[in-house]
C-alpha cells in the first residue's frame, strides 16, 4: 500500500515551486504515486503535473486532507510543522531559502535543525534528497510531540499568586 502524501506550504505570500517541481519529478519516475499526493500550494505559481492540487483550504478541508496523510511535506515553518506532529503525522520538512526568492532569509534552516534535534521530524535539506527522505520517514519512528503549554500556564499562574 502506498503511504499518503500531503504537501503544505503555508500561507505566506512566497513561491515554493522548487518543492513541488520536486515531487512531480518523483511522480514521474514513479517513485512515489502521483494518486496518492494532495498539495496545497499557497502562492506558489508552478502548476503540478501529476498530483491533485489546491492554492488554498479552508481550515475544514487543510485538517480533512491531513487527517488522510501518512506522509506531511512542509516547508520549514514552526505552525506547519506543530501542527503535523501535533496529529502524529511523518513529517519531511523542506527550508524554504532566500537565494530562491523563497523567503526573506534562512530562519528555516534552523528551526528545522531544532524540530530535528527533538527526533520530531526528517529534515530535507535539499529537493533532491527528497526521494530518500520519504524512504526514511516510512521506517523511522520519531518522538511524540509534547506541548509546554501547559507549563507556561502554570508558572504565569504561580507568578500571579505570588504577587498576590
Amino acid at each position: 500500500m502506498e503511504e499518503k502524501i500531503f504537501i503544505t506550504l503555508g500561507s505566506q505570500k512566497f513561491q515554493f515551486n522548487r518543492l513541488l517541481i520536486a515531487v512531480d519529478k518523483l511522480c514521474e519516475k514513479k517513485i512515489i504515486c502521483g494518486e496518492d499526493v494532495f498539495a496545497q500550494i499557497g502562492y506558489s505559481d508552478y502548476v503540478p503535473q501529476n498530483y491533485r492540487y489546491n492554492n488554498f483550504l479552508d481550515r475544514e478541508e487543510f485538517s480533512m486532507e491531513m487527517g488522510k496523510a501518512d506522509i506531511v511535506i512542509t516547508h520549514g515553518g514552526t505552525g506547519a510543522i506543530i501542527g503535523a506532529v501535533k496529529k502524529e503525522k511523518k513529517v519531511i520538512a523542506v527550508p524554504r531559502l532566500a537565494k530562491y526568492g523563497e523567503h526573506v532569509d534562512d530562519h528555516q534552516l534552523q528551526l528545522i535543525k531544532q524540530f530535528d534535534d527533538l527526533n520530531l521530524i526528517c529534515p530535507c535539506r535539499d529537493t533532491d534528497e527528497l526521494a530518500e527522505a520519504i524512504e526514511t520517514v516510512k521506517h523511522t519512528r520519531y518522538a511524540a510531540y509534547e506541548s509546554n503549554t501547559t507549563t507556561i500556564v502554570d508558572s504565569i499562574e504561580k507568578y500571579i499568586e505570588e504577587l498576590v
